[in-house]
């Protein structure tokens, strides 16, 4: 049987979303054997490698950017890239990898927001739906379910490290749709890559008891095999299956496998034995519907429209 392209479009962006989910347990696992900095350090070192690689095999041409162009391309990804990873591999040390993955599940909503603010214009009815009922299943896992800690706003320390790096994302998300005109995809993310190492790297000389190098060498087989899967797999395959996905379907239909994130988290999480409570099964339903339901909506009225 010969799958067309849409389907075998739909299967790599299922294998890219299981991809990203997957890096936060398996993140919060290599925690065990290396700090935080140590491991955002050696997953942009090995993206950069491997899409450095990558574009020489394709034999991409060489990008001319003038130098407020370069200088802007750095700052948004360093800002972006450097802040989205230290929030969130900080911030798995302190709280479980299904809060992680649902807590950036509501990274396209944010970014929504950030765009209407730019432009000055009220966000639209389905974004604040979304919005509202994605929140309410994240303040759901975050809190426990409990009132009290609601009330008091007593979120864990871990949760707002990664709400952080979700808005830092959200930023560079906004900000790359303008220099995306003038600077194609893959060079961006491997100059992200770098800056990132580079922001990470600095912080790691600034801080004596990281050693990036010693800790990696230190670490068991499983460990290192975990670094290099976050590096290999979790960033550099899942940022090429996306960008495929959305070659070959559109944005707007690509986005909606995100979704998937929370899931395939919260299933890894579950297989390498980490705990997963009935109140995290019933966030991910929550924010999942949140963030689909309004583009069923739209879905039902355009093929209405066209019929």
């Amino acid at each position: 049987m010969t799958l067309t392209n849409t389907t075998k479009a739909v299967l790599l962006l299922v294998l890219c979303t299981f991809f990203w989910g997957s890096t936060f347990p398996i993140g919060k696992n290599a925690l065990d054997e290396v700090h935080a900095l140590t491991l955002v350090f050696w997953r942009f070192a090995i993206a950069a490698s491997c899409l450095a690689v990558y574009i020489k095999l394709i034999r991409s041409p060489k990008i001319l950017l003038t130098t407020k162009q370069w200088l802007w391309v750095f700052a948004v990804s360093a800002v972006g890239v450097g802040g989205l990873n230290l929030g969130l591999f900080t911030g798995l040390a302190y709280t479980s990898a299904t809060n992680g993955s649902l807590i950036m599940a509501l990274s396209p909503l944010m970014t929504s927001l950030i765009a209407s603010i730019a432009h000055r214009a009220l966000p639209s009815k389905a974004q604040c739906f979304s919005l509202l009922v994605s929140l309410s299943g994240v303040l759901l896992v975050i809190t426990n379910g409990n009132l009290d800690t609601l009330i008091n706003l007593q979120i864990n320390h871990g949760d707002k490290l990664i709400f952080s790096g979700m808005i830092a994302w959200s930023l560079y998300t906004y900000f790359s749709q303008g220099i995306s005109k003038w600077l194609p995809v893959v060079p961006y993310t491997l100059i992200g890559m770098i800056s990132g190492a580079v922001v990470i790297g600095s912080m790691c000389l600034l801080t004596p008891e990281v050693h990036p190098l010693k800790e990696l060498w230190n670490s068991s087989i499983i460990g290192i095999t975990e670094v290099v899967y976050i590096g290999l797999f979790g960033t550099v395959a899942g940022y090429l299956l996306w960008l495929d996905g959305i070659r070959q379907l559109g944005s707007a239909t690509a986005s909606l496998f995100f979704n998937f994130v929370p899931i395939f988290a919260m299933l890894t999480s579950f297989i390498l034995g980490q705990s997963v409570t009935s109140l995290q099964l019933v966030g991910v339903a929550i924010v999942i519907a949140g963030l689909v339901l309004p583009k069923l909506v739209t879905l039902k009225k355009s093929v209405a429209i066209s019929s």
